[in-house]
Formats: C-alpha cells, sequence, structure tokens
C-alpha cells in the first residue's frame, strides 16, 4: 500500500461521511465494512476494491478494533493523518455519546423498573452472542490452518486452551494468547535456526500487558490499554479479562451490570470495543467513561498512523502469520470460553429461558445480534412489569 495520494476530499466530507457511519453502524464490525466500502469503493471510488480488501485484510492482523482501524485507514487514503484522526474521531463519537447517555440510565441508583428488566434480558442474551461469534469466526481460521493433519491438531489445542482459559483463569488469557502465538512461531518458522529477531511486532502488546496496574483512575486507563491491545479476533475477546477487572478485582460493578455493559456495546451504533466506556462510567462517572474510550482507541490510530505506509510489509510478514496462526483459534476459543463466566452471572430463572431463546435464534436460525439483543430486552422489560425479578 503506497502513500495517501493527492488530497481529494475536504475534511469536511470526511467529517460528514464518516459521522454518518458512525450514527447508523449497527451490527458490529460486518456493518462497518459493508457501509465503508460502499461509501469508498462503490459510491465514491476514492479506493479501488484491492484497496478496499487489501486494507480489510491488513487491519484484521492488528491488535484492537479492526473496523474501528479500518475507517481510519480509509480516511487516511484520503487525506493523511488529518483525514485519519477526522475520520476517527466523527466514526467513534456518536456511538460513545450514545452508550453513555444509555450507562446513565441503566447505572443509576435508582433506575426505572423497565430498564432494570430491559438491562436484565439484554444481559441475558450476551453469552449466546458471543457463542455465535465464536462458531461465525471458526470456519475462516480452519482453513487457514491447512490442510496438514499436525497443523489441524495444534490448531484444535490451541482453541481449547484459549476456551479453558477464558472459562477458569481469565487473569491468566493474554499469557495463553501469547503462549499459543509463539507456540505456532516456534513450530513452524523456527526462529532459533536464524538469528533471534525478537517478539514479532503482534506479540509486543500482549507482552505489555503482563505489567502491574496502579490504582484510581490508573485503573480505568489500564483496563482500557488491554481492550485497545488486546481484542484479537474482535471485542468478545477481552470480555474474561474486562469481567475480571471490572466484577472482581476493583469492584466497579456488579456481574450484572456487566452483562448489560456488554448488551449495550452490541446494541449501540459503532465500535463494539465502546464496552469499555461502560465500565469506565461505573467506575468514575462521564469523565471515567471519556478516559477509557480515548485509551482504548488511540492504539488504532497509532498503528493506522505509524504503519499504514509499511501495510504490505505486515502483510507479508511470515512471522507475525504465524504467531496469529496460534493465537487466532486461541483468540476464538477464548470468545466461546468467555460463555461460562458471562452465562454464570445470570441470577433469575427467566434470563435462562431468555438466554435458551436467544442461542436459538443466533445459532439455529442465524438471524442479527442486535434483534437478538432488543428482542431479549423486549422480552426483560415484560418480566419486570409481571413482578419477576429483574435486578
Amino acid at each position: 500500500m503506497n502513500q495517501p495520494q493527492a488530497r481529494r476530499e475536504s475534511l469536511t466530507t470526511i467529517a460528514r461521511e464518516w459521522g454518518r457511519i458512525g450514527c447508523i453502524g449497527f451490527g458490529g464490525p460486518p456493518a462497518h465494512i459493508a457501509l465503508l466500502r460502499a461509501l469508498c469503493v462503490v459510491k465514491r471510488q476514492w479506493l479501488s476494491a484491492q484497496e478496499f480488501e487489501d486494507g480489510v485484510a491488513t487491519t484484521n492482523l492488528l491488535p484492537g478494533p479492526a473496523s474501528t482501524q479500518l475507517a481510519i485507514y480509509c480516511a487516511w487514503r484520503l487525506r493523511g493523518a488529518r483525514g485519519a484522526v477526522v475520520g476517527g474521531v466523527c466514526f467513534i463519537v456518536p456511538g460513545l455519546i450514545v452508550i453513555l447517555a444509555l450507562s446513565a440510565l441503566f447505572l443509576a441508583s435508582h433506575p426505572p423498573r423497565w430498564a432494570v428488566g430491559a438491562a436484565g434480558g439484554a444481559g441475558a442474551a450476551v453469552p449466546a452472542v458471543a457463542l455465535a461469534a465464536a462458531i461465525g469466526l471458526a470456519p475462516a481460521s480452519w482453513r487457514r490452518a491447512g490442510t496438514g493433519r499436525a497443523a489441524r491438531l495444534r490448531w484444535a489445542g490451541y482453541l481449547i486452551a484459549g476456551g479453558a482459559a477464558a472459562a477458569l483463569v481469565g487473569p491468566f488469557l493474554v499469557l495463553v494468547l501469547a503462549g499459543c502465538g509463539l507456540t505456532e512461531l516456534l513450530v513452524t518458522r523456527r526462529p532459533w535456526r536464524r538469528a533471534a529477531p525478537g517478539p514479532p511486532p503482534a506479540l509486543l502488546p500482549l507482552l505489555a500487558a503482563t505489567a502491574v496496574p496502579a490504582g484510581g483512575l490508573l485503573s480505568v486507563a489500564w483496563v482500557a490499554v488491554k481492550v485497545g491491545a488486546l481484542s484479537y479476533g474482535g471485542g468478545f475477546v477481552i470480555i474474561p479479562l474486562m469481567q475480571r477487572d471490572a466484577v472482581h478485582t476493583y469492584h466497579w460493578m456488579t456481574s450484572a451490570q456487566f452483562l448489560s455493559a456488554v448488551a449495550l456495546g452490541q446494541i449501540t451504533p459503532g465500535p463494539v470495543v465502546q464496552t469499555v466506556a461502560v465500565v469506565g462510567y461505573a467506575a468514575a462517572g462521564i469523565g471515567g467513561g471519556l478516559l477509557a474510550s480515548l485509551v482504548a482507541f488511540t492504539p488504532s490510530f497509532v498503528f493506522v498512523l505509524a504503519g499504514g505506509p509499511r501495510f504490505d510489509q505486515l502483510r507479508r510478514n511470515q512471522a507475525i502469520q504465524a504467531f496469529l496462526s496460534g493465537a487466532g483459534p486461541a483468540a476464538i476459543g477464548a470468545i466461546a470460553g468467555a460463555t461460562v463466566p458471562l452465562a454464570l452471572a445470570l441470577a433469575h430463572l427467566w434470563q435462562l429461558a431468555v438466554l435458551t431463546l436467544a442461542a436459538a435464534w443466533l445459532i439455529a436460525l442465524r438471524r442479527g445480534v442486535v434483534s437478538a439483543l432488543v428482542g431479549a430486552a423486549a422480552l426483560g422489560v415484560v418480566a419486570a412489569l409481571a413482578g419477576a425479578p429483574a435486578g
């Protein structure tokens, strides 16, 4: 990929178009990619189809929210660094405003009963959403492993390791992801036969995440750093760590409130990683939510602005490809494994019924996430107004 071409569009146009996608981008990364492609390739022809697909492939190699990085990258191609910042901010901010407003409602000291019910219903569907996400990601990862028996056995081992870590030892998930990536790197690339080049760039955020976090607002920032730097394979990868920090380590929110936070991240427009803003709000109000979002999305801007001119090299780097061949299935396993602590957080029998319906809707019928969560929230409102326990 080359440097951005001559200035072709005004910052005003970028702000308007990327802001529009940020407002209507319900449905997570698939919806964001489709909207960006329709704008940049089909309607405006700012990028060729090949350029856009290369951008999709490369941003999926990076840690952090891939669809956000793709939005930043497309704007970077039009107006360089300024375009990237304007486009990225306008893509992120609409969803941030909505999710902070909803956080103020759902996390209030005495929210309306219907709101408690809606939160309980949507939260009950979250484990099914996580499982459906893992099922959706698995086929492409399986094909990437190739046809060799040994490679496929390793793939299955990484998947199981990630799932077990997310279900049983959430705080050590980072080390498991790193270990699976390194194992595949050592097996397939055999770096000891050459001069040691150091860990692949994709591993550096994982190694950094083993540091000891501080307290107060620094803890909010630390959780956000992990969200922004470690969400390989989608925002659900980081849920076990975020749940451990928000519920068990810092006690910012209850398990039920955390489920509501994940649901809000799914049903609001824009990046799913906005869930971290709800966690930040629970910790320190509006300021905490803004800080969490700022810290979580900063790595995405840094990766694109610093690495954009070298995206071609990144895609061809065999060490990074090998590392991700191990870390990728482990991340998918972690998404599936996250369903265990999420399901255990459900407190009422009616929520199990909602979870069952959501699983049937998403997995058996293969319907959309937003409709599943909205329907689950509606069932929660009915249950709450009928007198069922909701909090």
